[in-house]
């Protein structure tokens, strides 16, 4: 990981374990999230677990919510709403290791898929707290405060000078 929290170089998350991150498509605590939500999407289709509306709702809508928090806090442009958004995310990852508890206890689903979607889970959610505390530890506040690239004087009188000899 590069040491040089400042160095953003135009990114949301400069060089966040090793990658630069300009949409929030790059990060890979997203595709994890992603990964997870269409798991959880394909176990609550089977039959026994269909049946039970309210929990396949729950268990969707919660799954759902961490990749779209994670999306939602990395669009708007600070650092501080995407910590509350990752917060509300690593939230929602507990909710969805809950509700796969009462899944197992109602026997929708087997121990080893179980274990296996909480794992995920809480690899998630330490994802979310690695980042959360790489952003709490970076001086850059986010894009929106990022401000124009200024031109030395010395620059500013070269390009003068380049545009006068061209006749501009």
């Amino acid at each position: 990981m590069n040491d040089n929290k400042e160095g953003f170089k135009g990114s949301r998350v400069s060089e966040f374990k090793g990658s630069k991150a300009d949409k929030f498509e790059d990060l890979h605590v997203y595709g994890q999230a992603r990964n997870l939500t269409n798991k959880i999407y394909e176990i609550t289709k089977s039959a026994s677990f269909s049946r039970d509306y309210g929990l396949v709702d729950q268990i969707r809508r919660a799954s759902v919510s961490i990749l779209s928090n994670i999306a939602e806090g990395f669009e708007r442009g600070t650092n501080a709403e995407f910590i509350h958004f990752l917060f509300i995310a690593k939230g929602s990852c507990g909710e969805v290791r809950a509700q796969l508890s009462i899944a197992f206890d109602q026997k929708y689903i087997d121990e080893n898929i179980y274990k296996s979607l909480v794992d995920q889970c809480r690899r998630i959610s330490a994802m979310l707290n690695n980042l959360i505390d790489y952003l709490k530890g970076s001086r850059f506040k986010g894009s929106k405060f990022k401000s124009p690239q200024t031109k030395s004087v010395t620059e500013e009188i070269n390009e003068m000078m380049e545009e006068i000899r061209r006749g501009e």
